[in-house]
């Protein structure tokens, strides 16, 4: 039996963090960001960007007052996530294994972007490359990305949760 506190709390988290976790997944459903792309594209390039624009959105907020929540949102986009894999049909092995390697790209991308505001055009387009070695034209995938991190850097966490904001 599931206690009440842990229902409650689940069910808080995701009012209060579904906002985010929404328009990160909007973010990567841009058409835009997958024109230089030579194939079709499929859930690892969504995801991919999706943690991509998590990586930013993380590296913008982080500071000591911003620690928990982001810590919540964290915990709360993962928990989203695994539910996506878990529709798409994998077995509770396969998600283990998936979720690691996600978790693992995820940290992989904040380190690689953690002084993204310092880096020239160059360093910047090597690590971005990194992680879309699929894409062609990369420079626009990077101002893409720069123009999003400039764009979450004019605001608040607190607006990002108090709000619903359009891609």
């Amino acid at each position: 039996m599931i206690d009440n506190k842990i229902i409650y709390n689940i069910l808080y988290m995701s009012e209060k963090y579904i906002h985010i976790y929404n328009n990160l997944i909007n973010y990567t459903r841009n058409k835009d960001l997958y024109k230089n792309l030579n194939r079709q594209d499929n859930f690892s390039d969504r995801l991919t960007f999706f943690l991509l624009h998590f990586s930013f959105f993380l590296k913008n907020f982080k500071n000591d007052e911003n620690k928990n929540i982001l810590q919540e949102i964290y915990d709360f986009n993962f928990r989203q996530l695994e539910l996506s894999i878990r529709e798409i049909g994998y077995g509770d092995q396969s998600i283990n294994k998936k979720m690691k390697v996600y978790i693992n790209l995820l940290h992989s991308m904040v380190s690689e972007i953690h002084f993204w505001d310092k880096l020239s055009k160059s360093e910047k387009l090597k690590k971005i490359s990194i992680f879309l070695a699929d894409f062609q034209n990369i420079e626009e995938l990077l101002d893409y990305f720069d123009n999003f991190n400039l764009n979450l850097s004019k605001k608040t966490l607190n607006s990002y949760l108090k709000s619903v904001s359009n891609p």
